[in-house]
Order: structure tokens, then C-alpha cells, then sequence
């Protein structure tokens, strides 16, 4: 039978409902807390070493994200960390949860398709995200604005609403990963741990597998210098394979504007450049638009199987 009517009617609902449990839910509020716990350890560290260089650096509220504190990480390093674990809280159960307390055959018997189920249940996830991100966003500019007596400038507004998307788009990665697995494997338990390894292999292991396996597709050759160039151009493109590398060298163009490439440099692509002069924000965009651009290509595509997949699954009463 041919469907009638659009088969996204609903989903908006679908995404606020899923969004008021989210935010309502034990689980969210613990990783809430924890993110905002770990953020504010390290934005009161690096608040101490900034206080110093008030007069020399014209990016201070930048600085809040990147500097480091002994023994803490930047607020960065940090939120790349537990952004997949935000978007694995929130999507692990988020299809065969419904399997399990037995309701999925209830929702799909409403007039809704599963389209509109599947984009709902994604899209209330990333909204929740996004709240979240914002507020916290708001809290650090807050802090940075009290503990420094200044206000952020216009160009430091810009690139952090930049690395909010991007943040955003990161996060959205893990959690249609979540989604995915949460549509492959009926036990919750079993999507869950299948998403943390996955997790766990880009987190820990891809920058080792990049360069092995750059040396066996593009083997040296001692005797051609070029060789080297080439095997390192080949890592460098297996490591953005993992979403991580793509993010970290998004936020480290945003974040840092003297940053000028993400790849191998030669010298001769440096003269006439003014070394540690920071870019404009229109030329960092276009720096980061492969990177930023992956990120987002990424989500689409595990939201495109994921979908595909729960299309083809069988619900029963």
C-alpha cells in the first residue's frame, strides 16, 4: 500500500517527548553534573594562569578553553571525552529500549511512521545536546566575564558559536552511533557495550592503527625522501577516519587562531607569512570546512543506516 500523507508527521512531537524524558532522567542529570563538574575544575585552573597575561593576549576567553592546569586537562580535552559519552547515555536504548518494555508495536499502531519515530527519537537526543552545550557555554563566558573584569570580543563570540556547532555535530556522531547499535541489538546492555568499544578504538587505539597501517600501504623507500612525505599524508588521512581527529583539529583551529594548517607544512608554503599572527575568522572556517564538513557527513551517514535498518526490522505485538 502506498503511504498517505508526509512520513516525518510527528516527529516533532516525537522529539519533545523525547527530549522532556531526557531532561527529566536520572542518567541525564548525572552526566550533566559530571560535565559540569569537570568543566569547572578546569576553567577554575586555567582562570589563575590568565590572570597574568590580561594586558598581552587579545583572545582570553578562548584561553579559558584551551589552558591547562596541572594535574587538569583544558576544558577541551574534557569535553572531548565526555561529549560520546553524552551522546552513548542518550541513545544506547533509545529503539530497542522500546522492545524491551514492550511499547514499540503501541507507538507504531498511532498514526506515525517509523520515519518520523526513528528522526524523533535522533533529533530529541541532539536537542538536549544542544541546551546542554549552550548553558554551559553561558556559564564559562559568565565565569570568564567576573574572574577577568572583561567582556569577550566580537570575533571571540563568533568562534565560540563555531565550536558549539562543532561540538554539537561531534556529539551527534556518537550518538547515531548509539542509535545504530541500539537498532542492530535487541539488549540494551549489548548496544551499549558495542558503542563504548567502538568508542574506546578511536579514543585509544586509532592513533596507533593510523600509522601502522600507513606503513603497510605506503611502505618507505630510503632511497626517495618523498616516500616518507607520502606515508605520512596517508596517515594523516586513515587518523580522520575517527571522528575524534576530525574534532580535534576543528576546536584547535577555532580555539587557536595562529593555528594556519592541520597537516604537513613545508617551507616554502610559509614564506611570506607572518608566523603566530593570528587568522581572521573567515579564514579559520575555511580551514576547518573539510573537518567540520566530516563531522556532519558522518552523522548522516550511521543516521542513514541506522534508518535503513530499523526499516527492514520486523515489529510484532
Amino acid at each position: 500500500m502506498q503511504r498517505e500523507g508526509s512520513p516525518f508527521t510527528g516527529t516533532s512531537t516525537v522529539a519533545l517527548k523525547e527530549a522532556a524524558d531526557h531532561m527529566t532522567s536520572a542518567r541525564m542529570h548525572l552526566v550533566t553534573l559530571l560535565v559540569i563538574l569537570t568543566a569547572a575544575g578546569a576553567i577554575y585552573g586555567a582562570i589563575g594562569q590568565i590572570k597574568a597575561n590580561v594586558g598581552e593576549d587579545p583572545f582570553l576567553f578562548l584561553r579559558l578553553l584551551t589552558t591547562a592546569r596541572e594535574p587538569l586537562p583544558s576544558f577541551v580535552a574534557f569535553l572531548g571525552f565526555l561529549l560520546p559519552l553524552v551522546g552513548i547515555a542518550l541513545g544506547f536504548d533509545a529503539v530497542n529500549g522500546e522492545y524491551s518494555r514492550r511499547t514499540m508495536s503501541r507507538i507504531l499502531s498511532q498514526p506515525i511512521y517509523r520515519d518520523a519515530l526513528l528522526a524523533g527519537k535522533f533529533l530529541g537526543g541532539l536537542t538536549v545536546i544542544g541546551i546542554c552545550l549552550l548553558v554551559l557555554w553561558l556559564l564559562i563566558t559568565g565565569m570568564g566575564i567576573l574572574t577577568l573584569g572583561l567582556p569577550p570580543s566580537g570575533e571571540e563570540i563568533l568562534r565560540g558559536i563555531a565550536f558549539l556547532l562543532a561540538s554539537l555535530a561531534y556529539a551527534g556522531v556518537w550518538l547515531a552511533v548509539a542509535l545504530l547499535f541500539s537498532t542492530i541489538f535487541r539488549s540494551p546492555a549489548t548496544s551499549a557495550l558495542a558503542t563504548l568499544t567502538l568508542w574506546l578504538v578511536f579514543t585509544l587505539f586509532w592513533g596507533m592503527i593510523a600509522p601502522l597501517a600507513a606503513s603497510f600501504i605506503a611502505p618507505v623507500n630510503p632511497y626517495d625522501p618523498m616516500t616518507a612525505v607520502h606515508q605520512m599524508e596517508v596517515s594523516h588521512m586513515i587518523a580522520r577516519l575517527s571522528p575524534n581527529t576530525l574534532y580535534g583539529e576543528t576546536i584547535s583551529a577555532l580555539l587557536n587562531p595562529a593555528t594556519r594548517s592541520l597537516g604537513l607544512v613545508f617551507m616554502s608554503q610559509l614564506e611570506g607569512a607572518v608566523i603566530g599572527s593570528p587568522l581572521p575568522f573567515g579564514q579559520s572556517i575555511l580551514l576547518i570546512w573539510p573537518q567540520l564538513s566530516g563531522l556532519i557527513a558522518a552523522m548522516v551517514l550511521v543516521y542513514t543506516i541506522a534508518y535503513i535498518v530499523f526499516q527492514r526490522q520486523e515489529v510484532r505485538a
